[in-house]
């Protein structure tokens, strides 16, 4: 057999978060494999007691024990939906992981966090150019809403690839270099047969804006306000944590960090000699002394997040900030889809304690991370690819990239899907198989897999909850004793004040009389003439049916 170079997406295709992305060169059965990037997404309600959600990577697995081989995972940066994934699935393939810096440092506390002290994560500086296998890797680098974002180039016998991880392309970055046009021409002029790129802002037309027009704008907004000041952002924008200490600075108040992933992105900006000079905080306890109108509070939770800082601060639950009427809270973040609820509801808390709400909408206080159409023209026209393969977005955003790129340059396009196994050389690139691309789901410290019994067991007592029915019965057929019904999530009465409880533990007992003695030596007919006598009662006045669980003793 021939080798070939192959791409496959396990995530993040089709859907915006949980990216991961493998390339693999050799025959079949017998190819050797990179990975790009390993994130997640994060549960809805409709998940009750999830926490993450990351890749199934069954199909990497199955192919690592039939004889191929894992060569390391190349991370582009530090956003959670490119390395939320990486402590929880690593165990299972154990190969080495590169990273610049600041990502590393990232990824190094989540291993501690999971109790991995050994994980094997090898810094590259920014630029970096290293080997694996067949696939001769180059970092690239760019501009986003997150310290040090890399491109990466992969150089291999059978083409020159790009794989953009997530950009915008920023003229005037607050933190770090700008984008490295020089490099990304010089690739377009070595040949780029394929590349696979952001596809967030497909649809916004013009550009993204730059982060250093937000400072200006955070400073000019700030200096008008009289009381307290709290802004929430995104923690992972180091570089808009920087902009609002800067506009803080120039208004003369002190920063306050509130919210641990604050303090964590600080610690770990500090940690690889990120933060300019000048940048300072006050502690908590210090802030509280100071005049309202010389404070600033930097607090998590622009996503309405229940126990970030900002949305104890709105309840009245958090032990260092309570904001009054005149205070002003800054939104400088966009709303992600699936987030408007609880934000909205975040902000109609704030506005009715009169606490002065700003978000986009009323001043130039945001920007994307991601390229918006001109940005997109920009890096097609430096790196000219035979071929695109939208990447990170939902099919909607996949489809509008994939026949945008065929009128800035590139010759066809390859939409994928989460699965779709393409084969970029040689040949005709293509689609050539579907392989299994599910999801796991972190419960606690457990991983599940998609359609989990747990999972579905959870989710109907969420939406019924349960009934528990204890009984316990002698070696001849009689009823020696009964604990009460033990009810949970099920209302307990009904709508003409009907005594639910009562009702159903009168159920009980008659269907256990009417019981006969013979059939009560049966632990299956005990269940079922429960569950009659319960349902009995719930149909006609709940019209839910409960997960009823009978317990039967003998004794």
């Amino acid at each position: 057999m021939s080798d070939e170079l192959v791409f496959l997406p396990l995530g993040g295709s089709g859907e915006i978060g949980m990216n991961l992305n493998l390339y693999g060169f050799g025959p079949a059965g017998e190819r050797q494999w990179i990975m790009i990037d390993c994130g997640v997404t994060f549960a809805g309600d409709d998940l009750p007691g999830i926490d993450l959600i990351t890749p199934d990577i069954e199909y990497l697995l199955d192919d690592l024990d039939e004889g191929s081989e894992f060569l390391g995972l190349i991370l582009t940066h530090g956003h959670e939906d490119h390395i939320g994934a990486v402590a929880h699935l690593w165990p299972m393939f154990e190969g080495p992981i590169y990273a610049t810096p600041f990502t590393a440092e990232l990824v190094r506390r989540k291993f501690i966090d999971v109790g991995i002290d050994d994980a094997p994560i090898h810094i590259k500086p920014m630029g970096a150019k290293f080997d694996l296998g067949p696939f001769g890797l180059e970092y690239i680098t760019l501009t986003h809403s997150i310290p040090e974002p890399n491109a990466v180039a992969i150089r291999t016998p059978l083409g020159l690839l790009l794989h953009t991880g997530d950009f915008k392309i920023d003229p005037s970055p607050v933190l770090g270099e700008k984008t490295d046009y020089a490099t990304l021409k010089a690739l377009g002029d070595e040949g780029v047969l394929a590349m696979m790129c952001d596809s967030t802002n497909v649809f916004s037309e013009g550009r993204s804006g730059s982060e250093f027009d937000v400072a200006d704008t955070l400073a000019q907004v700030i200096s008008q306000q009289k009381g307290r000041v709290a802004v929430t952002t995104f923690a992972s924008n180091v570089s808009r944590l920087v902009s609002v200490c800067r506009a803080a600075k120039a208004t003369d108040r002190s920063v306050c960090l509130l919210g641990r992933s604050m303090l964590r992105m600080i610690d770990v900006a500090r940690h690889v000699d990120l933060l300019p000079k000048g940048v300072s905080f006050v502690e908590p306890s210090d802030a509280g002394y100071l005049p309202n109108d010389k404070t600033l509070y930097l607090c998590t939770g622009s996503q309405g997040e229940e126990r970030a800082a900002l949305a104890r601060i709105a309840r009245d639950d958090h032990p260092e900030l309570v904001l009054d009427e005149g205070d002003t809270v800054i939104f400088s973040s966009k709303i992600i889809p699936g987030n408007e609820r609880p934000i909205f509801e975040l902000m109609n808390q704030l506005s009715s304690s009169g606490v002065n709400v700003i978000t986009e909408s009323d001043a130039h206080i945001h920007v994307s991370g991601h390229p918006c159409r001109d940005e997109l023209k920009d890096m097609y026209e430096m790196v000219r690819p035979q071929v695109a393969i939208p990447v990170h977005g939902e099919q909607r955003h996949l489809v509008e990239h994939g026949a945008y790129a065929k009128t800035i340059g590139a010759q066809r396009s390859i939409v994928p899907n989460n699965g779709d196994l393409i084969r970029l050389a040689p040949g005709k690139p293509a689609k050539i198989d579907e392989v299994p691309a599910g999801r796991l789901y972190l419960d606690g410290r457990i991983l599940l897999a998609q359609g989990d019994s747990a999972l579905r067991e959870r989710r109907r007592l969420s939406e019924e909850g349960i009934i528990v029915v204890t009984v316990a019965i002698d070696g001849k057929g009689k009823i020696a004793d009964r604990a009460p019904v033990f009810m949970k999530g099920v209302p307990t009465m009904d709508d003409d004040g009907e005594d639910l409880v009562a009702l159903i533990e009168e159920a009980v007992d008659a269907g256990l009389d009417g019981l006969p003695k013979g059939r009560r030596m049966d632990d299956r007919e005990v269940e079922l003439q429960m569950r009659r006598a319960i349902r009995s009662q719930l149909a006609p006045r709940w019209g839910k049916r409960s997960d009823i669980i009978v317990i039967t003793l003998r004794v």
